[in-house]
């Protein structure tokens, strides 16, 4: 159903907010062209659409309107005015969209083709980070990660600028514990590697060929002890200078492309 919405109280636009703000848990809120595309590529069910009219007499719009109409029966054009009502960001984008959130899997995480390698965040709460990762790790081929239930939103509008599309790709499973994330890596004979300042093994010297579950922890932090000892292998991050750390998304990086460099 095509509808132009000129009600700021239209019911549309009140769950639109509601999404946006994390009201309604089984939607998630994709805002601006760039995310809206992938969407469509990554086949998310997408469930309502409200684009500006300005954007919409644009041609690439036009051409993902289209697409998202194929797949959805309610698109709403709005005023500018009424778009920024309901957008994420300081300056709106034209263009936002709700789907269904993606249903976690974890037998996912063992589908690719080659070992398995994941990634564990656990209780880090910048959802920016949280889309970093999930980015790098598409980016170094990892198959999959698992994100704890005191871990930020990968779905939230933050987490999937951050994340560019990945979060619609990657295989993911949420909202589970620590000690349920690690014990069913133990059973599918998944080593868990974490890393610490004071580890005495260098994360270059380890073999990251076979399957392994790399785990983060908070930024301010990092895991505490019982966390790292409940992993089968810690490793360090050689650094200079006064420098006693890095933030959670680099250390992943540096981590995620040594297992990558590793596997060829």
């Amino acid at each position: 159903m095509l509808e132009t919405i000129t009600s700021r109280d239209n019911a549309l636009l009140r769950r639109f907010r509601s999404v946006r703000d994390g009201k309604i848990e089984e939607s998630i809120f994709i805002e601006g062209l760039r995310l809206c595309e992938e969407a469509v590529r990554s086949r998310l069910e997408i469930e309502a659409v409200v684009y500006s009219d300005e954007l919409g007499r644009k041609e690439r719009a036009k051409r993902l309107l289209e697409e998202l109409h194929k797949g959805c029966d309610r698109l709403a054009s709005v005023t500018e005015a009424l778009l920024a009502s309901i957008s994420y960001t300081k300056t709106p984008q034209g263009l936002v969209a709700l789907a269904a959130r993606p249903e976690p899997d974890r037998e996912q995480l063992l589908a690719g083709p080659n070992e398995p390698l994941l990634v564990v965040m656990h209780g880090i709460n910048n959802p920016v980070n949280v889309g970093a990762i999930i980015r790098t790790a598409e980016a170094a081929g990892a198959s999959g990660a698992i994100i704890t239930s005191n871990t930020a939103d990968p779905y939230s509008p933050k987490a999937l600028r951050g994340a560019m599309g990945s979060a619609f790709r990657l295989p993911t499973w949420s909202q589970v514990s620590y000690e349920a994330a690690l014990a069913w890596c133990a059973e599918h004979q998944i080593e868990t590697v974490c890393a610490a300042v004071e580890a005495p093994e260098v994360f270059t010297s380890i073999d990251w060929t076979g399957p392994k579950a790399l785990i983060v922890g908070p930024e301010s932090t990092g895991l505490t002890a019982a966390e790292v000892a409940a992993a089968d292998a810690v490793v360090r991050i050689p650094m200079h200078g006064q420098v006693e750390s890095l933030n959670v998304g680099v250390a992943a990086s540096i981590l995620l492309y040594e297992a990558a460099r590793q596997r060829g």
